[in-house]
């Protein structure tokens, strides 16, 4: 068996979907082999992870970008070509054609763009639903990466139930042994790109409206680099704000740290595939505020307080009773912790996808 996996969104700026194709090809070819697993665009050895800018130097990431173009304006011969031998060709949303001799796989990270257009740019509408139809709508397989986004593509793309597996992604190993970051007072912690629906204005509502006396205590740390439509959002952060400190990009080495370090990870998106920044406070043992909407309650569990992402009072509530309520956040906490640790590695994931594939082949 051998899958050739497109790893082309880690040339770019990607967040999440960088995040998992980072982590999840590593793992597959330490189960599978780095043989019988091979990287389009000639992505065999990668760099470090970094969110804001390619895993290659720019003059190794040129000519990658080049196949890149080739391959959407070429079709599926040049993608034959530059995949030859592969039994399946996993494509990320950058391809947007599939081969005519390998099978075509993929995995599906959220639907936001058919079920919240208005908070995506229309040149992401246009992308994902040319993916769409030009991919996912003609692959042998799909992977999904929470069961909420597996009965989204059944719904809203047609996909027929048996072609579509839901498979948990992981959290990083250095999330489950991580020591808190040392800051002067107690935090709440926001992490991802801050762009509409992330819903980070309703955080700061909710927030500013607390008592006193929680923000004379705590601060609210918002780390993540500024996305699309973000300006109003960026100024308000930047404004001064009372006991809010906005971070920017924080590199993945330091968010381990400074994810343990949090009283509670506030994460109240309005839409998620599967929320990295959820797993990742329940892997370090931090108690998470999330939406009780999407896939949310199907990944955090018992590791948190579930709120409407559309009620400041909710909100405001989830905060305070995590600031003065030792016994409910370590309640969470623990909960949480169990579950990352037996739901959310990467070697499972890896595992289960490599059967995914088999299955696929009909092997």
């Amino acid at each position: 068996m051998r899958i050739t996996i497109d790893a082309s969104p880690l040339l770019l700026r990607s967040a999440g979907v960088k995040n998992y194709l980072w982590h999840w090809l590593r793992a597959l070819r330490r189960i599978g082999g780095s043989a019988a697993i091979r990287a389009y665009p000639f992505l065999n050895t990668v760099g470090a992870l970094d969110h804001e800018r390619s895993v290659l130097s720019r003059f190794a990431t040129a000519p990658r970008i080049a196949a890149l173009f080739a391959t959407n304006w070429g079709g599926g011969l040049v993608l034959d070509a530059l995949c030859q031998g592969a039994d399946i060709f996993h494509a990320s949303n950058q391809v947007r054609v599939a081969p005519r001799y390998a099978k075509a796989t993929a995995t599906i990270h959220d639907l936001t763009c058919w079920l919240m257009p208005e908070l995506h740019t229309e040149a992401n509408v246009r992308a994902d639903r040319e993916f769409a139809d030009r991919v996912l709508k003609r692959a042998a397989g799909l992977i999904a990466v929470s069961e909420n986004t597996r009965q989204d593509a059944i719904r809203i793309l047609g996909i027929a139930p048996e072609r579509i597996q839901a498979i948990h992604s992981g959290v990083d190993e250095r999330y489950f042994n991580a020591l808190p970051a040392k800051r002067d007072r107690p935090y709440f912690l926001f992490v991802g790109t801050i762009e509409p629906r992330k819903n980070i204005d309703a955080l700061l509502d909710a927030w500013e409206g607390l008592s006193p006396g929680i923000r004379d205590e705590f601060d609210l740390l918002i780390a993540g680099p500024a996305g699309w439509r973000s300006e109003r959002t960026i100024a308000r952060l930047r404004s001064g704000v009372k006991s809010v400190r906005y971070l920017g990009y924080v590199a993945e080495a330091e968010l381990p740290s400074l994810t343990a370090g949090a009283t509670a990870v506030a994460y109240v998106s309005l839409y998620e595939g599967f929320g990295f920044p959820a797993a990742q406070a329940m892997a370090a043992g931090v108690p998470v505020i999330a939406s009780n909407t999407s896939c949310l309650p199907e990944i955090v569990g018992e590791g948190g307080l579930f709120v409407d992402p559309k009620s400041e009072s909710e909100i405001r509530a989830a905060l305070s009773t995590l600031a003065l309520s030792p016994s409910v956040r370590a309640r969470a906490a623990k909960a949480g912790r169990e579950r990352a640790a037996a739901c959310f590695r990467w070697e499972a994931c890896a595992k289960k996808s490599l059967e995914f594939f088999k299955h696929v082949l009909g092997t």
